[in-house]
């Protein structure tokens, strides 16, 4: 029987980048797609100008590769290939580019992002700007803004998300605008994107928030009031305990906890005896941030509670209020 051949690694003896960069010009494109890993296991910035070439390869396999490949480096020589990749006609490429962008760190690497915003592409426009949110760069905000208007939701949403990573004031009222957007996921985003702010116009419309038809949106208007801060929103915090939906009952307890709203025990004490174990735990983990000595019978009740996290939760809130 014949032995069967090792296989071999066609680069192993390769010393550096400009060796390797030899096989993005072989004709075959399995080898230039593991000479495209190799480079990037190299790890070295020189190998950025030879994977934005392999970036542009007649073979999507490579194509692809070539942009996975630079989600491990930064800059704006690596931003500016990605953007080319971005706009790839076969989308597997493009969603390879669009992930890898999201790993840029630089700031100044956003600047060719920045022409992407108003690209014909609705998939290139939203990721692009999802890829300037984390970047946080200044210039951002005027695609940004012009992207609230846009026909797609996504790119909306990709939008408001630019805008509430800059965090300034003077955003207020795009953010407070989007709050009343047509699509859920846009609302959710802008009511997020809100918390920055302890500015009243800010709290109203988050406020506002808990009353939108989707769950989802007053589950984040419950827990983006605790994440702002403001402790006159306990009010409708506690009333947000009366919702349909579990999860803003759940984001509600947290945020009273947070905000250590006393005037909420009453209303907390009673969640402690709800049917679910989830809500129980949120509820002593509120008292015990609240740490109000009037909670103290109520959570004696449930120290063994039938949910072994129930139990240790209130535990936890009996020593807070001994300290």
């Amino acid at each position: 029987m014949p032995k069967t051949q090792p296989v071999t690694d066609p680069f192993e003896d390769f010393g550096d980048v400009a060796d390797l960069a030899q096989g993005l010009a072989d004709a075959d494109p399995a080898v230039r797609r593991v000479a495209v890993l190799a480079l990037a296991e190299t790890a070295d910035p020189e190998a950025v100008p030879h994977l934005a070439r392999a970036a542009t390869d007649a073979d999507p396999d490579v194509r692809r590769q070539a942009a996975l490949s630079l989600g491990g480096f930064d800059g704006t020589e690596t931003a500016a290939a990605l953007a080319g990749a971005l706009a790839d006609p076969d989308r597997s490429v493009a969603a390879a580019a669009a992930e890898s962008l999201t790993e840029l760190k630089d700031a100044s690497a956003g600047r060719p992002l920045l022409p992407l915003a108003g690209h014909a592409d609705a998939f290139v426009r939203a990721a692009a700007l999802r890829a300037l949110r984390g970047l946080r760069l200044p210039e951002a905000l005027g695609p940004a803004v012009a992207a609230l208007g846009d026909a797609e939701p996504a790119v909306r949403a990709q939008g408001v998300g630019v805008i509430a990573y800059l965090k300034r004031e003077e955003t207020l009222p795009s953010l407070i605008a989007a709050t009343r957007d047509t699509d859920s996921e846009v609302r959710r985003a802008a009511i997020g994107g809100l918390a920055f702010s302890r500015h009243a116009s800010a709290v109203e419309a988050i406020a506002g928030a808990l009353r939108d038809p989707e769950w989802s949106v007053r589950e984040t208007a419950a827990e983006a009031l605790g994440r702002a801060g403001n402790p006159e929103a306990a009010e409708v915090l506690i009333a947000a305990l009366d919702d349909p939906a579990w999860q803003v009952r759940q984001k509600a307890l947290r945020s009273l906890g947070r905000l250590k709203a006393r005037r909420a025990v009453p209303t907390v004490l009673a969640a402690l005896s709800d049917a679910m174990a989830g809500l129980r735990k949120e509820a002593a983990a509120a008292l015990g941030e609240i740490a109000d000595p009037a909670a103290r019978a109520g959570l004696e009740g449930i120290a063994n509670d039938p949910d072994p996290d129930v139990r240790k939760t209130a535990r936890w809130a009996l020593e807070r209020l001994a300290a």
